[in-house]
């Protein structure tokens, strides 16, 4: 019986997903599907917690249903404990649905095969933005073991309240205190749509950053955003946000189909001919 996975959330339209997921299943010769399902927010409770019903062995969740999502679980992963989020479901035989959270998995990844030893020494980091890649991003680095992360938003409470979710390690700073941090920083990480296409650019100082600081983008559309190429510019070495994206399906697809798939070159390039970027 073919395997049914999907990603859900509200729209999904958009998302890239399908590529990633029907790309290693045709590569490893798997009988399965994955698919895009609409669900709308006043619907998303029903529908996760009779996942078993929908025909699926397991879903994606995307915004705004990742809360929602964590509600219904008999049980949570470490992360999704954390962030009070998922965006990984599946079922067991029993009918009930379990949780994991893989954002935070993917930023890892991203950062490992593209700069390996980047987390050496790391003592830093500053990450712009205070919603939910930022959870996840947050929660990440400091299972590195990086001693102070420092997240900054415009509007201060909210990252007030990611450092309650995740104590001393992490502080909170307004957006005008950006200039002053970036001297003692050994990475930079933008979660905001600032720089995306159809958003306004991100427009920070970067002269006080070392130049040996790594800066990350968790955009990819465009691939190199105007932080990336201003970072580019005077040195500073940079990772695209697209790997975040391959890296985070890793889990999902061993989860529902029993294979644990690789981002390869290819399955880049494919991403990247969607995205109409030339590899």
């Amino acid at each position: 019986m073919t395997r049914r996975a999907a990603i859900t959330g509200y729209p999904v339209s958009h998302s890239r997903s399908p590529l990633i997921h029907n790309h290693w299943l045709a590569l490893h010769g798997i009988d399965g599907s994955y698919e895009r399902i609409a669900v709308a927010p006043d619907e998303a409770h029903c529908f996760y917690e009779s996942l078993g019903d929908q025909g699926l062995v397991g879903c994606n969740v995307t915004v705004p249903n990742k809360e929602v999502a964590a509600e219904v679980c008999a049980t949570l992963d470490e992360a999704a404990r954390a962030m009070g989020a998922v965006n990984l479901l599946w079922v067991e035989g029993d009918g009930r649905v379990h949780g994991a959270n893989t954002d935070g998995f993917g930023f890892l990844g991203n950062l490992d095969q593209m700069a390996p030893g980047w987390d050496n020494g790391l003592r830093e980091a500053v990450v712009l933005g205070a919603g939910g890649a930022a959870r996840a991003i947050v929660w990440a680095l400091l299972t590195r073991g990086v001693k102070t992360v420092t997240i900054v938003n415009r509007t201060r409470s909210k990252a007030e309240e990611l450092c309650a979710r995740f104590g001393s390690d992490s502080k909170a700073a307004d957006w005008g205190e950006v200039a002053g941090l970036l001297g003692s920083a050994g990475l930079l990480v933008n979660t905001t749509s600032l720089g995306m296409q159809g958003q306004p650019p991100l427009e920070i100082d970067l002269s006080a950053l070392p130049v040996s600081a790594l800066v990350t983008d968790a955009v990819y559309a465009p691939l190199e955003t105007p932080l990336l190429a201003a970072a580019r510019a005077r040195g500073n070495p940079v990772i695209d946000g697209l790997g975040m994206l391959l890296h985070q399906a890793v889990p999902s697809f061993e989860r529902w189909f029993g294979v644990r798939p690789q981002v390869t070159e290819d399955l880049r390039n494919l991403l990247l001919a969607d995205l109409g970027v030339a590899a």
